[in-house]
Protein backbone atom coordinates (compact mmCIF):
# COMPACT_ATOMS: atom_id res chain seq x y z
CA UNK A 1 0.00 0.00 0.00
CA UNK A 2 2.83 2.33 0.74
CA UNK A 3 4.41 1.88 -2.43
CA UNK A 4 1.22 2.10 -4.25
CA UNK A 5 0.74 5.71 -2.36
CA UNK A 6 4.63 6.50 -3.05
CA UNK A 7 5.02 6.94 0.58
CA UNK A 8 6.51 5.53 3.80
CA UNK A 9 4.41 2.79 5.86
CA UNK A 10 4.41 5.78 9.24
CA UNK A 11 2.53 8.21 7.03
CA UNK A 12 -0.05 4.99 5.90
CA UNK A 13 -0.26 4.05 9.36
CA UNK A 14 -0.76 7.94 9.90
CA UNK A 15 -3.94 8.01 8.27
CA UNK A 16 -5.28 5.03 8.70
CA UNK A 17 -4.99 6.14 12.23
CA UNK A 18 -6.05 9.58 11.92
CA UNK A 19 -2.41 10.34 14.01
CA UNK A 20 -0.33 10.99 16.08
CA UNK A 21 1.41 12.63 13.20
CA UNK A 22 -0.51 15.42 10.57
CA UNK A 23 -0.59 14.31 6.98
CA UNK A 24 -0.93 16.73 3.95
CA UNK A 25 -3.90 16.65 2.06
CA UNK A 26 -2.37 15.74 -1.41
CA UNK A 27 -0.71 12.63 0.71
CA UNK A 28 -3.53 11.29 2.54
CA UNK A 29 -5.70 11.60 -0.59
CA UNK A 30 -2.90 9.03 -2.44
CA UNK A 31 -3.07 6.65 0.59
CA UNK A 32 -7.12 6.86 0.66
CA UNK A 33 -6.92 5.93 -3.34
CA UNK A 34 -4.83 2.97 -2.46
CA UNK A 35 -6.28 1.52 0.34
CA UNK A 36 -9.69 1.95 -1.83
CA UNK A 37 -8.18 0.29 -4.71
CA UNK A 38 -6.50 -2.68 -2.66
CA UNK A 39 -9.75 -2.82 -0.85
CA UNK A 40 -7.75 -2.77 2.82
CA UNK A 41 -9.79 -3.13 6.10
CA UNK A 42 -7.93 -2.53 9.25
CA UNK A 43 -7.27 -4.98 11.97
CA UNK A 44 -9.40 -3.11 14.85
CA UNK A 45 -8.37 -6.17 17.25
CA UNK A 46 -4.46 -5.54 16.28
CA UNK A 47 -4.70 -1.80 16.62
CA UNK A 48 -6.38 -2.54 20.16
CA UNK A 49 -3.89 -4.96 21.36
CA UNK A 50 -1.21 -2.13 19.83
CA UNK A 51 -2.85 0.44 21.78
CA UNK A 52 -4.21 -1.30 24.84
CA UNK A 53 -7.38 0.51 24.22
CA UNK A 54 -10.59 -0.58 21.96
CA UNK A 55 -13.39 1.09 19.70
CA UNK A 56 -15.89 0.08 22.23
CA UNK A 57 -17.75 2.12 25.34
CA UNK A 58 -18.82 0.05 28.31
CA UNK A 59 -22.00 0.50 29.54
CA UNK A 60 -23.72 -1.15 32.39
CA UNK A 61 -27.88 -0.20 33.36
CA UNK A 62 -29.95 -2.72 35.77
CA UNK A 63 -32.33 -3.26 33.02
CA UNK A 64 -32.89 -2.07 29.29
CA UNK A 65 -36.42 -4.05 29.91
CA UNK A 66 -37.49 -0.70 31.55
CA UNK A 67 -38.54 2.06 29.41
CA UNK A 68 -36.19 4.28 30.94
CA UNK A 69 -32.92 2.58 30.78
CA UNK A 70 -33.61 1.29 27.04
CA UNK A 71 -33.88 5.28 26.30
CA UNK A 72 -30.91 6.32 27.82
CA UNK A 73 -29.00 2.67 26.80
CA UNK A 74 -30.32 3.85 23.01
CA UNK A 75 -28.86 7.55 23.58
CA UNK A 76 -25.56 6.42 25.09
CA UNK A 77 -25.40 4.63 21.74
CA UNK A 78 -26.12 7.45 19.51
CA UNK A 79 -23.74 9.47 21.07
CA UNK A 80 -20.89 6.74 21.27
CA UNK A 81 -21.30 6.49 17.55
CA UNK A 82 -20.38 10.63 16.77
CA UNK A 83 -17.81 9.89 18.53
CA UNK A 84 -16.41 7.17 16.52
CA UNK A 85 -17.52 4.32 19.02
CA UNK A 86 -19.71 1.20 19.94
CA UNK A 87 -21.15 0.30 23.01
CA UNK A 88 -21.46 -2.84 24.43
CA UNK A 89 -24.21 -2.93 27.09
CA UNK A 90 -24.22 -5.15 29.94
CA UNK A 91 -27.59 -5.87 32.41
CA UNK A 92 -27.19 -6.59 35.78
CA UNK A 93 -31.08 -6.69 36.81
CA UNK A 94 -30.18 -5.10 40.41
CA UNK A 95 -28.15 -7.65 41.27
CA UNK A 96 -24.63 -6.94 42.84
CA UNK A 97 -22.44 -10.12 41.40
CA UNK A 98 -23.82 -9.51 38.14
CA UNK A 99 -22.80 -5.48 37.98
CA UNK A 100 -19.02 -6.90 39.22
CA UNK A 101 -19.38 -9.41 36.03
CA UNK A 102 -19.79 -6.84 33.82
CA UNK A 103 -17.54 -4.82 35.22
CA UNK A 104 -14.45 -7.30 35.40
CA UNK A 105 -15.61 -8.34 31.72
CA UNK A 106 -15.65 -5.15 30.06
CA UNK A 107 -12.61 -3.56 31.83
CA UNK A 108 -10.74 -6.87 30.70
CA UNK A 109 -11.86 -6.06 27.25
CA UNK A 110 -9.78 -2.97 27.04
CA UNK A 111 -12.91 -0.40 26.50
CA UNK A 112 -11.98 2.82 25.71
CA UNK A 113 -14.15 3.90 29.03
CA UNK A 114 -17.13 2.46 31.26
CA UNK A 115 -20.31 4.38 31.71
CA UNK A 116 -22.01 3.18 34.79
CA UNK A 117 -26.06 3.37 35.75
CA UNK A 118 -25.33 1.31 39.21
CA UNK A 119 -27.90 0.47 41.75
CA UNK A 120 -26.19 1.02 45.33
CA UNK A 121 -22.72 0.23 44.20
CA UNK A 122 -20.88 -1.99 46.40
CA UNK A 123 -17.38 -2.03 47.99
CA UNK A 124 -16.54 -5.08 45.49
CA UNK A 125 -17.65 -3.29 42.40
CA UNK A 126 -15.52 -0.32 43.77
CA UNK A 127 -12.40 -2.42 44.27
CA UNK A 128 -12.77 -3.36 40.72
CA UNK A 129 -13.01 -0.17 39.13
CA UNK A 130 -9.92 1.12 41.19
CA UNK A 131 -8.24 -1.80 40.22
CA UNK A 132 -8.25 -1.37 36.51
CA UNK A 133 -7.64 2.59 36.77
CA UNK A 134 -10.36 2.67 34.93
CA UNK A 135 -11.99 5.60 33.02
CA UNK A 136 -15.36 5.72 34.33
CA UNK A 137 -18.31 7.94 34.48
CA UNK A 138 -21.67 7.30 36.85
CA UNK A 139 -25.07 8.06 34.85
CA UNK A 140 -28.19 8.95 36.45
CA UNK A 141 -27.29 7.27 40.02
CA UNK A 142 -24.21 8.39 42.04
CA UNK A 143 -23.30 5.51 44.92
CA UNK A 144 -21.57 6.58 47.46
CA UNK A 145 -19.10 3.82 47.11
CA UNK A 146 -17.21 5.49 44.69
CA UNK A 147 -16.45 9.34 44.33
CA UNK A 148 -16.13 9.53 40.08
CA UNK A 149 -17.31 11.71 37.71
CA UNK A 150 -20.90 11.67 37.70
CA UNK A 151 -23.86 12.89 35.06
CA UNK A 152 -27.26 13.59 37.00
CA UNK A 153 -30.76 15.44 36.44
CA UNK A 154 -31.97 17.56 39.70
CA UNK A 155 -34.11 14.61 41.15
CA UNK A 156 -34.96 16.51 44.25
CA UNK A 157 -35.58 19.27 42.70
CA UNK A 158 -37.78 17.64 39.99
CA UNK A 159 -39.82 15.97 42.53
CA UNK A 160 -41.05 18.76 44.43
CA UNK A 161 -42.18 20.94 41.10
CA UNK A 162 -44.53 17.20 40.53
CA UNK A 163 -45.49 17.64 44.17
CA UNK A 164 -46.24 21.52 43.90
CA UNK A 165 -47.92 21.36 40.78
CA UNK A 166 -50.42 18.44 42.50
CA UNK A 167 -50.91 20.53 45.60
CA UNK A 168 -51.47 23.86 44.07
CA UNK A 169 -54.78 21.79 42.15
CA UNK A 170 -56.13 21.95 45.63
CA UNK A 171 -55.51 18.57 46.30
CA UNK A 172 -55.88 17.75 50.82
CA UNK A 173 -52.85 15.86 50.23
CA UNK A 174 -50.33 13.54 47.98
CA UNK A 175 -49.27 10.13 48.32
CA UNK A 176 -45.96 8.71 47.04
CA UNK A 177 -44.72 5.93 45.90
CA UNK A 178 -41.56 4.91 46.72
CA UNK A 179 -38.80 2.50 45.79
CA UNK A 180 -38.82 -1.01 48.43
CA UNK A 181 -36.82 -1.53 51.31
CA UNK A 182 -33.56 -2.28 49.21
CA UNK A 183 -33.63 0.98 47.49
CA UNK A 184 -30.57 2.97 48.81
CA UNK A 185 -31.09 6.12 51.58
CA UNK A 186 -27.89 8.00 49.45
CA UNK A 187 -27.32 8.65 46.09
CA UNK A 188 -30.36 7.10 44.54
CA UNK A 189 -32.76 9.15 42.31
CA UNK A 190 -35.43 7.25 43.64
CA UNK A 191 -34.45 8.08 47.36
CA UNK A 192 -34.26 11.51 45.73
CA UNK A 193 -37.72 11.84 44.78
CA UNK A 194 -39.05 10.74 47.83
CA UNK A 195 -37.21 13.87 49.56
CA UNK A 196 -38.44 15.95 47.11
CA UNK A 197 -41.97 14.51 48.00
CA UNK A 198 -41.43 15.24 51.61
CA UNK A 199 -40.09 18.69 51.25
CA UNK A 200 -43.03 19.87 48.89
CA UNK A 201 -45.21 18.69 51.90
CA UNK A 202 -43.53 20.20 54.46
CA UNK A 203 -43.66 23.17 52.83
CA UNK A 204 -47.16 23.19 52.43
CA UNK A 205 -47.57 22.12 56.14
CA UNK A 206 -49.01 18.61 54.89
CA UNK A 207 -48.04 15.61 57.15
CA UNK A 208 -46.47 12.64 55.39
CA UNK A 209 -46.59 10.07 57.74
CA UNK A 210 -48.73 6.86 57.00
CA UNK A 211 -48.39 8.30 52.82
CA UNK A 212 -45.16 7.08 51.60
CA UNK A 213 -46.35 3.79 49.66
CA UNK A 214 -43.50 1.10 48.75
CA UNK A 215 -43.58 -0.12 45.35
CA UNK A 216 -40.77 -1.94 43.40
CA UNK A 217 -39.80 0.60 40.01
CA UNK A 218 -41.38 -1.50 37.43
CA UNK A 219 -45.24 -0.95 36.25
CA UNK A 220 -45.96 -4.78 36.59
CA UNK A 221 -44.90 -5.21 40.11
CA UNK A 222 -46.19 -1.81 41.40
CA UNK A 223 -49.45 -2.66 39.27
CA UNK A 224 -49.79 -4.90 42.23
CA UNK A 225 -49.20 -2.61 44.57
CA UNK A 226 -51.50 -0.09 43.32
CA UNK A 227 -54.54 -2.19 43.10
CA UNK A 228 -54.06 -2.98 46.99
CA UNK A 229 -53.60 0.48 47.72
CA UNK A 230 -56.35 1.76 45.37
CA UNK A 231 -59.09 -0.54 46.41
CA UNK A 232 -58.58 -0.14 50.46
CA UNK A 233 -60.52 2.77 52.47
CA UNK A 234 -58.03 5.66 52.27
CA UNK A 235 -57.54 5.83 48.97
CA UNK A 236 -55.19 9.06 48.67
CA UNK A 237 -56.64 11.78 46.55
CA UNK A 238 -53.53 12.40 44.37
CA UNK A 239 -50.42 10.12 44.13
CA UNK A 240 -46.66 11.57 43.11
CA UNK A 241 -44.64 8.23 41.88
CA UNK A 242 -40.92 7.79 41.68
CA UNK A 243 -40.88 6.52 38.53
CA UNK A 244 -43.36 7.34 35.02
CA UNK A 245 -43.31 2.59 34.97
CA UNK A 246 -45.33 2.80 38.45
CA UNK A 247 -47.47 5.38 37.41
CA UNK A 248 -48.44 3.24 34.37
CA UNK A 249 -48.97 0.22 36.53
CA UNK A 250 -50.35 2.63 39.09
CA UNK A 251 -53.13 4.05 36.21
CA UNK A 252 -53.72 0.11 34.77
CA UNK A 253 -54.93 -0.98 38.28
CA UNK A 254 -57.09 2.88 38.31
CA UNK A 255 -58.88 1.69 35.51
CA UNK A 256 -59.74 -1.94 36.41
CA UNK A 257 -61.37 -0.22 39.57
CA UNK A 258 -63.32 1.87 37.83
CA UNK A 259 -61.64 4.87 39.54
CA UNK A 260 -61.77 7.83 37.02
CA UNK A 261 -58.06 9.99 36.28
CA UNK A 262 -57.96 12.75 37.37
CA UNK A 263 -62.02 12.95 38.48
CA UNK A 264 -61.29 10.66 41.20
CA UNK A 265 -57.42 10.59 41.79
CA UNK A 266 -54.63 12.58 40.07
CA UNK A 267 -51.36 10.93 39.29
CA UNK A 268 -47.63 12.56 38.35
CA UNK A 269 -45.14 10.56 37.34
CA UNK A 270 -40.70 10.69 36.68
CA UNK A 271 -38.81 9.93 33.76
CA UNK A 272 -40.79 11.02 30.90
CA UNK A 273 -40.41 8.00 29.08
CA UNK A 274 -42.28 8.46 25.59
CA UNK A 275 -44.66 5.84 26.65
CA UNK A 276 -46.12 8.87 29.03
CA UNK A 277 -47.55 10.74 26.78
CA UNK A 278 -49.48 7.59 25.56
CA UNK A 279 -51.01 6.62 28.86
CA UNK A 280 -54.73 7.16 29.08
CA UNK A 281 -54.72 9.78 30.40
CA UNK A 282 -51.45 11.12 29.06
CA UNK A 283 -49.18 11.27 32.36
CA UNK A 284 -48.09 14.09 33.85
CA UNK A 285 -44.37 13.71 34.28
CA UNK A 286 -40.52 15.23 35.10
CA UNK A 287 -38.24 15.30 32.38
CA UNK A 288 -34.75 15.69 31.97
CA UNK A 289 -32.84 16.06 29.08
CA UNK A 290 -31.56 11.78 28.42
CA UNK A 291 -29.51 12.87 24.96
CA UNK A 292 -27.21 15.81 26.75
CA UNK A 293 -26.81 13.85 29.44
CA UNK A 294 -25.90 10.76 27.18
CA UNK A 295 -23.67 13.14 25.60
CA UNK A 296 -21.89 14.70 28.06
CA UNK A 297 -21.24 11.15 29.90
CA UNK A 298 -19.85 9.92 26.71
CA UNK A 299 -17.67 13.00 26.73
CA UNK A 300 -16.55 12.80 29.77
CA UNK A 301 -15.48 9.29 29.55
CA UNK A 302 -13.32 9.67 26.44
CA UNK A 303 -11.57 12.82 28.32
CA UNK A 304 -8.00 11.94 29.07
CA UNK A 305 -8.13 14.55 31.62
CA UNK A 306 -11.65 12.74 33.14
CA UNK A 307 -9.41 11.35 36.39
CA UNK A 308 -8.57 14.83 37.60
CA UNK A 309 -8.21 16.09 41.15
CA UNK A 310 -11.44 18.25 42.29
CA UNK A 311 -14.23 18.62 45.30
CA UNK A 312 -17.27 16.27 44.86
CA UNK A 313 -18.87 19.02 43.55
CA UNK A 314 -16.86 19.91 41.01
CA UNK A 315 -17.20 16.02 39.67
CA UNK A 316 -20.79 16.36 39.36
CA UNK A 317 -22.65 17.71 35.96
CA UNK A 318 -26.18 17.81 36.81
CA UNK A 319 -29.01 18.36 34.71
CA UNK A 320 -32.22 20.35 34.86
CA UNK A 321 -35.67 18.70 35.44
CA UNK A 322 -38.72 20.21 34.24
CA UNK A 323 -42.29 19.82 34.58
CA UNK A 324 -44.23 17.79 31.99
CA UNK A 325 -47.89 18.75 32.00
CA UNK A 326 -50.52 16.58 30.67
CA UNK A 327 -54.45 15.77 32.25
CA UNK A 328 -53.46 13.08 35.01
CA UNK A 329 -52.96 15.79 37.31
CA UNK A 330 -55.97 17.59 36.83
CA UNK A 331 -55.27 20.09 33.70
CA UNK A 332 -56.92 20.44 30.57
Amino acid sequence: MARLAGTSTAVVSYVINNGPRPVAPATRERVLAAIKELGYRPDRVAQAMASRRTELIGLIIPDARQPFFGEMAHAVEQAAAERGKMVLVGNTDYIAEREVHYLRAFLGMRVSGLILVSHALNDHAAAEIDAWDARVVLLHERPEAIDDVAVVTDDLGGAQLAVRHLLEHGYEYVACLGGTAETPAVGDPVSDHVEGWRRAMQEAGIPTEGRLFEAPYNRYDAYQVALELLAGPDRPPAIFCSTDDQAIGLLRAARELRIDVPGELAVAGFDDVKEAALTDPPLTTIASDRSAMARAAVDLVLDDGLRVAGSRRERLKQFPSRLVVRRSCGCE
